[in-house]
């Protein structure tokens, strides 16, 4: 792309006043009344009320986006928590009843036809009807508490450090040890990870049960008879079933649990070790120190500057951008939430990554990865309509997933050594073959305990166990470690902040698989379809996304068995 990128200015609002910030709902509400008051005797007008919607939506996401953003930076500030708090208790829940009338007038006005021609309203209509049809009243104190009760996680496991070596350490910086070619060292980091996460064992579970209760409440209100089947079309899956996700399951413990299970016994014969302990899954298995990608935040922000300037210079203003308006928080350290995220800004347009690096190549991908989807930010940023900017996540994950396999052409800038840099494209790809089966028992796991809400905790012991061991290598030995295996899902936070968000990582991960491929077969019209695609924002259906990437959207065994017969031959070339 030729285009050229400048730090954006909020663009003029035409209906909230220039200076207004959020602060209570009394001030909101007379903007929510405003637009339920408003005469419409025309398509243009319509047209200019949606606009009119659209930007008082944008505003409260990117207040709402602030909140959440300081908080997890920060977990300890208490101004930061009681704020994200007071949007949470005090604002949201006002909000979804006049969401809902403002809906029912849209739906109901006789100029909407016409509208519905022009695309990507169509998607946007169908959007708004699935709310309409999802919407209780009796909800929303519902989720005003499930909002306050998963904020206690990132609180828990924000806070959670293990002492090694005389320095206190989080998690992810402790984790960066289980790469250390001293085996016993290895076993202490481990053992210490797995103490420190047990200690909040009964508190973790006794959380997700609150929330479980919750949200089979929820579907309850909403004639659901469960809380996955209302998730699916809370989400708007209009593009696949639940029976698509078991056809998925199925086909990645037919065609990638093999390939984890033989890259197991590989790892055990080059360790040369009797059995292969979990302290043995990160480190080289030829014995050789850790790879270092970086050194600090800094320079992990201007070496992945340079990957995407590479690609294309577009792609490198995005993070500059970024970089310039103080949009990035990078580093792992005390009192800051776990996990990654790009946190779109929707009246601004130039979205905020937080993540926790330490200096490892997962922390490099991972800046691939968000920068992935700060790139789709950018992409949609001119489009009309907040909802158009606002993807299904299966487009937003293929947008993430694919950067990641793009950017090894470039990946030469992190590692100047010809053999780590092999090194590095082979950890990754391997990583990638890992994913797949963990999405798929992270995934059925979470159908299981929606279909039965009311299981005991040893009955989501036993199925955890179960389900795990469909899709895990049957190399690993985990005897002596069976109570660590047990809570080993309350690491994964989707099942805690956002239930059913993790079946599109493996989605997406095929769909970017299959942009690599076009990728390697021809780098710039690779890279213009993977652009396209995301341009189009939520403008079209999930097939018709990926077809303008010159992909499918397909989790057919056979589909996923030529991917990753590619994948294989790329090893191979490593």
């Amino acid at each position: 792309m030729s285009t050229s990128l400048s730090v954006p200015k909020r663009p003029t609002r035409q209906f909230l006043p220039e200076n207004y910030m959020v602060t209570n709902w009394e001030e909101l509400k007379p903007y929510f009344d405003k637009l339920l008051q408003t005469e419409i005797n025309s398509s243009e007008q319509l047209e200019k009320w949606l606009k009119h919607r659209s930007e008082l939506e944008s505003v409260l996401s990117e207040d709402a986006g602030w909140r959440y953003i300081r908080m997890t930076c920060f977990t300890e500030n208490e101004e930061y928590r009681n704020s994200y708090q007071d949007f949470v208790e005090n604002i949201q829940p006002h909000i979804s009843p006049l969401s809902d009338a403002l809906n029912k007038k849209l739906v109901s006005s006789p100029f909407l036809k016409t509208l519905e021609k022009k695309e990507g309203f169509d998607m946007m209509v169908r959007n708004i009807r699935k709310e309409i049809e999802l919407f209780r009243e009796a909800n929303i104190p519902l989720f005003t508490q499930i909002s306050t009760q998963t904020q206690k996680y990132g609180q828990i496991t924000g806070a959670m450090t293990v002492e090694l070596d005389g320095k206190e350490m989080t998690l992810q910086q402790a984790g960066v040890l289980l790469m250390s070619t001293d085996r016993n060292k290895r076993e202490e980091v481990y053992l210490s990870i797995v103490q420190r996460r047990l200690k909040d064992k009964e508190t973790l579970d006794e959380l997700f049960s609150k929330l479980l209760i919750l949200r089979d409440k929820v579907a309850s209100n909403a004639d659901f008879s469960n809380f996955r089947d209302y998730m699916f079309k809370s989400y708007g899956r209009f593009d696949y079933t639940p029976e698509d996700c078991f056809q998925f399951h199925e086909a990645i413990q037919s065609e990638v649990v093999p390939i984890l299970d033989q890259m197991a016994k590989q790892r055990k014969e080059k360790l040369k070790v009797a059995s292969l302990r979990p302290w043995d899954k990160a480190v080289d298995p030829e014995g050789r120190e850790p790879l270092k990608a970086f050194e600090n935040g800094k320079e992990l922000t201007e070496k992945a500057i340079e990957v995407f300037s590479k690609l294309d210079p577009y792609l490198g203003q995005c993070l500059t951008i970024m970089r310039e308006m103080g949009h990035l928080d990078l580093e792992s350290r005390k009192g800051k939430a776990p996990g990654g995220y790009n946190y779109p800004l929707a009246e601004i347009g130039v979205p905020f990554i937080f993540m926790n690096a330490t200096s490892t190549l997962r922390d490099m991908t991972t800046i691939m990865h968000e920068g992935g989807h700060a790139v789709h930010n950018f992409l949609t940023m001119e489009l009309p309509l907040n909802d158009f900017k606002s993807p299904p996540m299966e487009v937003a994950e293929l947008a993430s997933m694919a950067m990641e396999l793009i950017s090894m052409d470039h990946w030469d800038i992190f590692f100047t050594n010809e053999a780590d840099l092999k090194r590095a494209k082979l950890e990754h790809l391997e990583d990638l073959i890992e994913t797949l089966p963990w999405v798929a028992t992270i995934d059925k796991f979470q159908h299981w305990i929606y279909e039965n809400p009311r299981h005991t905790l040893e009955e989501r012991k036993s199925n955890w166990n179960r389900i795990l061991n469909e899709f895990a290598d049957k190399t690993t030995d985990w005897s002596g470690l069976q109570e660590g295996k047990d809570y080993l899902w309350q690491k994964q936070l989707h099942l805690y902040e956002v239930p059913f968000y993790y079946i599109e990582y493996g989605m997406a991960q095929l769909g970017a698989i299959a942009v690599w491929r076009n990728y390697r077969n021809n780098p710039q019209k690779g890279l213009q379809g993977y652009m396209n695609a995301l341009k189009l924002g939520y403008m079209k259906t999930i097939p018709e996304i990926y077809a303008a990437a010159d992909i499918r959207f397909d989790f057919s065994k056979g589909y996923i068995k030529e991917l990753m017969d590619f994948v294989k031959e790329e090893i191979k070339k490593i």
